[in-house]
C-alpha cells in the first residue's frame, strides 16, 4: 500500500537547512575558540596546542557532518531513498566518530569531562563492552521499521536519533584510538574489539538483502529516484550497511596487524644486525667510568693509571 504522496514531488528540489548550517557555525566556532583562547593556558609551555594532523582530521569530520545532514543526502534518504538514509548513517556511525576522535586533543577532553565523578563516568561508558553494547543496540533500534517510519515525521525524533547514534559511536572508538592512553587497549585487543563491532550489522544487513517484500512503508512511494523500486533499495541499503560496516572495520584491523607486524619485524632486525657486530668494544681506560670495568680484564696498569686520575684527598688540619 502506498502512503500518501505528492507524485508530482521533485526529488531534487533544494531544501535549506539553517540548522544544520547553525550546528556546523557553532561546532567551528568553539573549536577556534578552545584552541585560540583556552588551549594556550591548558598546555604545557613549548608544547603545541593541536598538531596540523587534528586540524586535518577536525576539517574531515566537519566536512562529513555538513555533507551527511544537508542537501542532497539528507533529503534524499528521508523521504526517497532508504539506501540514501543507510549511506547517511554509516557517515555518521562509522565514517565520522573516528576522525572527530583523532581530532580531540587530550587537553581538551579532559577540560569538558572534569575529573573525579566525570572522569569515572566517561571511563565506565568508553570500556570496551560498555560502548560496544550501547553503540550496536543503538544501531540495531535505529534500524526497526516502526522507529524508522517516526523518525521521518518527528524532527525531534529524527535529530535525537542522530546525537545518540554519533555519541555512542564515539564512545566506542575510544579503546581504539581515544586520546586518553590509559583507556586504549593493546593491538591484539584492538583488532579482536572491531571485529566484534563488524559482525552485528550484518544481522540488519542480511535482513534488509534478502527481504521479499516492503520494510519500511514510508520509502513505497510512487516517486522513484533514478528508477530504483522499493525492494532493490532495501537491497542496496543492505550491500552498503555491509560492505560500510564490515569492509571499513576489517580494512582498519588489516591496518593494524601489518602496522603491529612491521614494527615487531623492524625490531628483530635491530637486535639482528647488533649481533652481527658482535661483542662491544671495551671502552678505552680514560673513557670508561670507574667500576665500569671487567674485572676479569684488568691489568695492573690499569688500576695504577685510574688511580693516578684521582685526586688525592686535603689532609685533615690538625689542632694545636
Amino acid at each position: 500500500m502506498l502512503t500518501a504522496f505528492d507524485i508530482n514531488a521533485d526529488p531534487w528540489a533544494v531544501h535549506l537547512h539553517p540548522e544544520v548550517w547553525a550546528l556546523v557555525l557553532v561546532i567551528v566556532g568553539s573549536w577556534f575558540y578552545a584552541v585560540r583562547v583556552i588551549g594556550p593556558h591548558a598546555v604545557a609551555p613549548g608544547q603545541p596546542v593541536v598538531t596540523r594532523r587534528q586540524c586535518v582530521y577536525f576539517a574531515a569530520t566537519v566536512l562529513m557532518l555538513w555533507a551527511a545532514s544537508d542537501w542532497p543526502i539528507h533529503d534524499i534518504g528521508e523521504t526517497y531513498l532508504y539506501s540514501a538514509h543507510m549511506l547517511q548513517h554509516m557517515m555518521l556511525s562509522y565514517f565520522l566518530p573516528p576522525l572527530a576522535v583523532l581530532a580531540m586533543p587530550e587537553w581538551l577532553l579532559r577540560l569538558i569531562i572534569g575529573e573525579g565523578r566525570g572522569y569515572r563516568v566517561f571511563r565506565f561508558f568508553t570500556r570496551p563492552v560498555v560502548a560496544g553494547v550501547l553503540f550496536n543496540m543503538v544501531v540495531m533500534v535505529t534500524h526497526i521499521p516502526g522507529v524508522v517510519n517516526a523518525s521521518g515525521d518527528n524532527a525531534v525524533l529524527h535529530y535525537s536519533l542522530h546525537f545518540v547514534l554519533v555519541s555512542t559511536a564515539i564512545m566506542m572508538w575510544m579503546p581504539v584510538i581515544g586520546p586518553f592512553k590509559e583507556l586504549q587497549m593493546g593491538y591484539p585487543g584492538k583488532m579482536v574489539y572491531l571485529f566484534a563491532q563488524s559482525v552485528v550489522p550484518t544481522i540488519p544487513a542480511g535482513w534488509l538483502t534478502f527481504a521479499d517484500g516492503v520494510v519500511y512503508k514510508r520509502y513505497n512511494i510512487p516517486v522513484r529516484v533514478w528508477g530504483i523500486g522499493v525492494v532493490n533499495d532495501q537491497q542496496m541499503a543492505g550491500a552498503i550497511m555491509k560492505v560500510g560496516g564490515t569492509m571499513f572495520m576489517w580494512t582498519i584491523i588489516v591496518f593494524m596487524f601489518f602496522k603491529r607486524f612491521s614494527a615487531g619485524f623492524d625490531e628483530q632486525q635491530r637486535f639482528r644486525r647488533t649481533s652481527s657486530l658482535g661483542p662491544a668494544a671495551p671502552l678505552a681506560p680514560e673513557d670508561a667510568p670507574l667500576g665500569s670495568m671487567d674485572a676479569a680484564t684488568l691489568t695492573y696498569e690499569q688500576v695504577a693509571e685510574v688511580f693516578e686520575r684521582v685526586p688525592a684527598a686535603p689532609e685533615p688540619e690538625r689542632s694545636v
